[in-house]
């Protein structure tokens, strides 16, 4: 930080020259022999008594000069490594935090696999991005993860960098053709532990084609349960409707993990998601529930984004999430890459976010451990 001039321009009995001394003492990595006092203005540039009458200032009280480091002169107004590291290193240090080159830091892994469906039949409220981010977090930090992408638009996909045009084996053909799932997903490319059932446009017909075949319901449910490999989560992206597809999810699935936008309308049709819920863990799976709740999209300027905050949290109490995703422009900006807020911006407000929100998601599963999927 550069130390502020005072009101009528800057003092020309202090040298700058003591000051970028110690900044470069304090930021050196190796530690440097210690340096001789740098060189006081002398009496002609100081107005009052002579240097020989004033003592040289121990602390910052009453110092003229600013504070002490070492024996080099520092401007009180220069933060120091013990008050706060610059804003470049905060970021730096979340971005290894988040994308783990080593690979020595590890979320928790489930005793068994919990499969989350990512719901809410109102569009906009930010299910492929938490989708996605989610699942990238995770795997990135020890997890063996599974998306599949059940929305015709395909924008999971897109989000992984997964080829889904016209002709690539995808989860329609799981659903109607009954190909198996290993023969569909594809490993994302740079995250080892993550793969990815892509969708196509063909799966924009499914909901019709679903309609007269057997066992509607629970294809989806059938081509997991069918894979052999292990997966420590698999996320389903659902579309935002209540047909087929999301009754094929709701079914799959053990857990439902709903986004909230933190606006009014996407509280108005929380209340049939729910309902519709309710209806296919009475008919269809006993064994589903709404575990957890994601808010969205929060605009911290807003009284609004408070209320509805507080009315979510009161209604469904520590199903929500701590963690709170803002409003970031690069989280929108990412998808446009091929690539997920986490890989592309590491170090931004939207990345931290979902990386909390991954490891809440992974330190729940172990508290209360998931071992309904037999």
């Amino acid at each position: 930080m550069v130390p502020q001039e005072p009101e009528g321009g800057r003092d020309p009995a202090v040298s700058p020259e003591p000051v970028r001394r110690a900044v470069d003492a304090l930021t050196s990595p190796v530690p440097a022999p210690a340096a001789a006092v740098p060189h006081q203005p002398g009496p002609a540039a100081i107005s009052g008594p002579p240097l020989s009458t004033i003592d040289t200032p121990t602390s910052s009280v009453g110092s003229p000069y600013g504070e002490s480091v070492g024996d080099a002169y520092v401007s009180r107004e220069t933060p120091t490594r013990e008050e706060d590291d610059p804003p470049l290193a905060m970021e730096a240090m979340r971005a290894v935090q988040i994308l783990n080159p080593s690979g020595e830091v590890t979320m928790p892994r489930p005793e068994r696999t919990r499969v989350m469906c990512v719901a809410n039949q109102k569009g906009g409220v930010g299910k492929t991005t938490t989708t996605v981010n989610l699942a990238v977090a995770l795997a990135l930090h020890g997890n063996r993860v599974l998306v599949v992408d059940l929305d015709p638009q395909g924008n999971a996909s897109t989000g992984l960098n997964v080829p889904h045009h016209t002709g690539v084996p995808d989860v329609y053909d799981c659903l109607i053709d009954s190909v198996p799932l290993e023969e569909v997903a594809q490993g994302v490319e740079g995250i080892p532990n993550l793969w990815c059932v892509p969708a196509t446009i063909d799966l924009a017909g499914a909901e019709i084609e679903l309609v007269s075949v057997v066992a509607r319901e629970s294809r989806l449910a059938r081509a997991i349960a069918a894979y052999p490999g292990h997966f420590d989560y698999v996320f389903i992206d659902c579309p935002p409707s209540l047909g087929l597809l999301t009754v094929n999810a709701l079914v799959a699935a053990q857990e439902v993990l709903i986004p909230i936008q933190c606006e009014y309308y996407a509280l108005e049709g929380l209340n049939q998601l729910i309902n519709n819920i309710n209806l296919v863990r009475k008919h269809l799976n006993p064994m589903l529930e709404v575990s957890t709740i994601l808010l969205t999209m929060y605009d911290r300027r807003t009284r609004l984004a408070d209320a509805v905050e507080q009315d979510v949290r009161n209604h469904f109490g520590d199903k929500v999430l701590q963690a709170v995703i803002p409003r970031n422009v690069r989280v929108s900006e990412a998808p446009s890459y091929g690539q997920s807020v986490m890989t592309y911006d590491p170090g931004s407000r939207g990345a931290t976010s979902y990386f909390a929100a991954a490891q809440e998601i992974a330190e729940r599963g172990v508290k209360e451990p998931v071992s309904r999927n037999g």
